[in-house]
């Protein structure tokens, strides 16, 4: 793996992992899905609540592998990623859904919650009717960042109870939201601390307006934190004590010891607000079926170079559609 990390080679200015973190979400690319069917669906996850997810089927959906993507904090289903992925996975053989989490892409009408980074059973229950209700085999699920803890964390609880599960795919996924929390609110990381604290709140907003009564938004102009939005709001949304029990309990490295499909984790060294060093516990390090591909650059969810190979410029994803091509 080591090798394969050496692969990824960015150009001396993107070795800034800032900009590295930056200029793959402006960067022209074509994100249209062109020539893949697109079917809308809804997903009920618990009660009075329901997922929406995009799905792009191969002409025979059940002969095919479905890849099942799931965005990072304040993205959704319409995100360059996830297009991106998308795009690539279809055309190599695969079922493609792209899900919104709880409120986001416009759902904040079909879920009284919030989202948050423990709501792993959402995907557990995805899975499940994508396998029992549907009759697909071969689940594959990917996420970036957020959505790479998640659905690594739902892998781990699965275990072996769902043989339909293949594999996971992670990128820069927070398998830690203490520490990621506590690096993002670096002064170093500023710009991305700004917007996800501003975005969380205005969303917070939003659903308040649909559902009148739920949150107290009296103290929601003075904070200025993400710890203190995940205390005040996140957290005794999603039934837990205060911010640090969610922290806790919401990480996926409490489970990563009990996956059993094959596992791909693609982060950086150097990114910003998901620190390198979650990654070399023995968990993931001495883990049979998890294989960590780390190189020393990539800024967050960002691994954008110039290729020699003929592929594109998204580093990861093409990582990413390696792994599953192998699994198919």
């Amino acid at each position: 793996m080591k090798e394969l990390a050496s692969s990824f080679c960015p150009p001396f200015p993107l070795r800034n992992a800032h900009l590295m973190t930056l200029v793959p979400r402006y960067w022209p690319r074509d994100t249209s899905l062109v020539g893949m069917p697109e079917e809308e669906r809804l997903f009920t996850v618990a009660p009075y609540t329901q997922l929406k997810g995009y799905c792009h089927w191969q002409m025979d959906r059940h002969a095919s592998p479905t890849a099942l993507l799931v965005h990072g904090l304040e993205g959704c289903s319409e995100s360059r990623y996830m297009r991106g992925i998308a795009a690539k996975a279809y055309r190599i053989g695969f079922n493609i859904i792209r899900m919104n989490q709880r409120t986001c892409g416009g759902t904040e009408h079909l879920s009284p919650t919030l989202y948050n980074s423990g709501l792993s059973g959402d995907y557990r229950a995805i899975v499940d009717e994508l396998i029992h209700h549907d009759g697909l085999d071969g689940i594959w699920l990917v996420g970036y960042s957020m959505g790479g803890n998640l659905v690594l964390k739902a892998a781990g609880e699965i275990g072996q109870s769902e043989p339909g599960l293949a594999g996971v795919a992670a990128v820069c996924p927070n398998i830690d939201p203490t520490i990621c929390a506590r690096a993002l609110e670096e002064p170093r990381n500023w710009i991305y601390h700004r917007h996800f604290v501003t975005r969380l709140k205005s969303r917070l907003r939003r659903k308040a307006a649909l559902f009148p009564g739920t949150w107290d938004l009296s103290m929601l102009d003075q904070i200025t934190t993400i710890s203190e939005f995940d205390d005040r709001y996140t957290a005794r949304d999603g039934g837990y004590r205060d911010g640090a029990d969610y922290y806790n309990r919401a990480g996926a490295r409490h489970v990563l010891d009990t996956i059993t499909v094959p596992t791909l984790i693609v982060t950086a060294q150097d990114d910003p607000f998901i620190p390198y060093s979650m990654f070399t516990d023995t968990k993931i390090q001495g883990h049979p079926q998890i294989v960590l591909v780390a190189p020393r650059y990539g800024g967050h969810c960002g691994f954008f170079y110039r290729s020699r190979d003929g592929e594109d410029s998204y580093w990861a994803e093409n990582r990413i559609i390696d792994f599953l091509r192998r699994g198919i």
